[in-house]
């Protein structure tokens, strides 16, 4: 039976995802200059141009967004190229521990995290307030081609967040048992996640399945091992 005080954490840490990341505000983006600036706007010309007159490109605005950061916001995947050439660090996280990687896992944007891992970025960093990963924000969210490609991308299957859970149980836990949290289940199972690895309370993921009734989740631990 599932007790209130969980409940209440679910629906936080449901609420605190939807909201963590924070993109530049409007009032924000008119402060910016140079790097910044050109990043926001999606102008890679000019990113080419300061970047190869000496620009630091790794600068910070007061959030600590780097102009690497701000393009990923933005969806600029010229920004992004024109960064990573001027030797942007791909990897560096802003106030709230967030990478560029788990800002596109989050966003559901596909396109730029596969030209992001293309170019070098790691699936495999600990984020957020959490100590989660990319894979763990896009498992809870129900990205299921976000999932797959850190999958493919080398992303850390089974590492467990400060909440006590893996982006297998996330899945379960903080989804309805729905289509694209299924898939994303059956994504995990499949790459090799372990099934068994319990939450800090001890509960299994088929017991946690089992608890929320949802019968498909069930079936597909019960596949592949799950007690």
């Amino acid at each position: 039976m599932l007790n209130f005080r969980w409940l209440a954490l679910v629906a936080l840490v449901a609420a605190h995802a939807a909201m963590a990341q924070v993109a530049p505000s409007a009032a924000e983006i008119r402060g910016y200059t140079g790097l910044l600036a050109a990043a926001a706007r999606g102008d890679a010309a000019h990113v080419y141009m300061m970047t190869g007159a000496g620009e630091p490109v790794n600068v910070r605005d007061a959030y600590g967004r780097t102009p690497l950061h701000v393009a990923t916001f933005g969806r600029h995947r010229e920004v992004i190229v024109a960064l990573a050439k001027a030797r942007a660090d791909l990897n560096l996280t802003e106030n709230d521990r967030y990478d560029a990687v788990t800002i596109a896992a989050v966003a559901d944007d596909v396109e730029t995290l596969r030209l992001l891992l293309r170019l070098g970025a790691s699936a495999k960093q600990i984020t957020s307030r959490y100590d989660g990963t990319a894979l763990i924000a896009a498992a809870l969210l129900g990205h299921v081609e976000v999932v797959k490609l850190l999958i493919d991308a080398g992303a850390p299957l089974d590492h467990v967040n400060n909440l006590g859970w893996t982006a297998l149980i996330e899945s379960i836990v903080l989804g309805q048992g729905g289509p694209r949290h299924v898939e994303t289940l059956r994504a995990l199972v499949r790459a090799g996640a372990n099934v068994n690895l319990a939450d800090r309370h001890g509960q299994s993921p088929l017991q946690l399945a089992r608890q929320r009734g949802y019968q498909t989740m069930v079936e597909i631990l019960e596949q592949a091992g799950g007690k």
